[in-house]
């Protein structure tokens, strides 16, 4: 029988999108919460208020939503129920940088909590650039919008797309920007990979089985890999990527919260402040990556030209936006350390990438070998080592490798795979993350989302980084072809060390 961990009651409440007529919206947010409706997970009372700048009214918003539910969502569009979720959304046109435009936004929202009995309760979405952040929170303040910090009900909450800074200067400015008008404990940073199923799992898995924990350190581990593959180029979003690169899009926020939960020690509770002291302690144990030492822990590349998923995929300096002597990085791998007790001497290793081979995230935690007698007395065939591989996409589950006795008559042993996969077990999919993590904003659950001090902590670790590319980088990055598993420099960083990446 299943056991609870924690009981989610979303309160009633207005959702308040910033870029409530963007991309974000129509294929992530307005399906996840059409879906925790088909699941009886939504108040009956609650409603949605998309603001942005194109001139649509209440029916064209809803035909938008429509047209992305059945587009995007986990379960199919169903007329009764959308006729029953579509009376839930509104929207309003205005210009976030306008400070007239709030007091129409309050306006619209008292008339809405009014009419669909909401007692107050009211979160602020920015799906917009950092640059527009002063000016919402701003706007939202005088327009009096924001509860304080010790109300209870009716309570005030932001969330907050990434990035949030592009080094730790910037990150600190963001952070002071909204700390000016929301106190931290209204703040939801959300990074959305840690909605995902399986990286919801790493702490159940970690921490509800007996027969790992006394094995998750130094002792028994040989390594960790933590990778994150994309298939797709930079696209549409090549403005965008040529100012950021893998390091601060994706290492930053997604691989280093990965590593965060694979890495932390056991909390003593399940409050989202004492799983969050437990994730930030990770950040402040791990090894500086410094001047010249980014050339001997980390590497980065663009791709070339090649082939994904049979389509020609031009080279990332020949993308449409992208200058031809362009240095951004889209591809890095990492080799870090952790200078704590549990993990000493434990190498993690980190890799991201555009183009590659196939689109695949996967934790995988390799145990060390058994000694060499018995089974592994042979040193020209070694025995290959039980690796623990947690899939976080495109298909979520987990796989331990065994050592097992091949049938007959003669002693001959094969790796075996244990394979578990959520849809098999559960018998239907994985909510999707954006699914969760509006839940727990609006059950004021803060655990799955980043306090201030772990988006700082993690970019004064990654900012030196940065400033050691630049002083000491090369005038061109090396290359790996579009739809590979990354350039032959991030192979030898690991080869060094006589391991190898995993083929996902």
């Amino acid at each position: 029988m299943p056991h609870a961990i924690k009981d989610h009651q979303a309160d009633p409440c207005i959702l308040v999108i910033f870029g409530g007529s963007g991309d974000l919206a129509k294929r992530k947010l307005i399906p996840a919460l059409y879906n925790l409706s088909l699941d009886g997970m939504l108040p009956s009372n609650f409603a949605v208020l998309g603001l942005g700048r194109r001139n649509l009214n209440d029916g064209e918003f809803r035909e938008s939503a429509r047209e992305g539910i059945a587009k995007y969502s986990r379960q199919p569009l169903v007329d009764r129920k959308w006729a029953d979720f579509e009376k839930h959304l509104f929207y309003l046109a205005g210009s976030i940088d306008d400070s007239a435009s709030y007091e129409a936004i309050k306006n619209r929202i008292e008339r809405i909590e009014t009419e669909q009995h909401l007692p107050g309760n009211r979160i602020f979405y920015l799906a917009v650039p950092p640059t527009s952040f002063a000016a919402a929170c701003e706007g939202l303040q005088q327009a009096g919008l924001v509860s304080p910090p010790d109300h209870v009900h009716p309570f005030s909450r932001v969330i907050v797309e990434k990035p949030i800074g592009r080094d730790l200067k910037s990150a600190q400015e963001i952070n002071a920007v909204i700390g000016r008008v929301f106190d931290e404990s209204q703040i939801f940073r959300i990074d959305h990979y840690l909605g995902k199923e399986t990286v919801q799992n790493i702490m159940v898995l970690r921490f509800a089985n007996s027969i790992l924990e006394p094995l998750w350190n130094h002792k028994y581990i040989d390594h960790v890999q933590i990778t994150v593959s994309e298939a797709e180029g930079v696209g549409t979003r090549a403005t965008y990527y040529e100012e950021t690169g893998a390091l601060r899009d994706m290492v930053q926020n997604h691989l280093l919260q990965l590593l965060c939960l694979v890495a932390m020690e056991p909390p003593y509770s399940l409050d989202a402040d004492v799983v969050r002291n437990a994730r930030i302690d990770v950040l402040r144990c791990l090894r500086p990556i410094t001047g010249k030492d980014v050339n001997q822990f980390t590497v980065r590349a663009q791709y070339s030209p090649g082939i994904v998923d049979g389509v020609e995929v031009p080279g990332y300096r020949r993308e449409p936006g992208i200058r031809p002597d362009s240095t951004t990085e889209t591809y890095v791998a990492l080799k870090l350390f952790l200078d704590n007790w549990r993990w000493a001497g434990v190498p993690f290793y980190l890799r991201t990438g555009k183009a590659m081979a196939k689109r695949a995230s996967e934790v995988a935690v390799q145990f060390k070998d058994i000694p060499q007698i018995l089974f592994n007395a042979n040193p020209a065939s070694p025995q290959p080592p039980n690796v623990l591989a947690l899939r976080i996409q495109p298909e979520e589950g987990m796989s331990l490798r065994m050592i097992s006795k091949v049938p007959g008559t003669k002693a001959q042993t094969h790796p075996v795979e244990l394979n578990f996969k959520y849809g098999d077990a559960f018998g239907s999919p994985s909510p999707e993350a954006y699914e969760r993590l509006l839940l727990d904003v609006m059950a004021g659950d803060a655990s799955l989302f980043m306090r201030r001090d772990a988006v700082e902590a993690s970019w004064a670790w990654i900012t030196p980084i940065l400033e050691g590319w630049q002083t000491h980088g090369t005038k061109w990055l090396p290359e790996y072809p579009a739809g590979s598993w990354g350039p032959v420099e991030a192979d030898r960083l690991i080869q060094n060390d006589g391991r190898m990446w995993r083929m996902l």
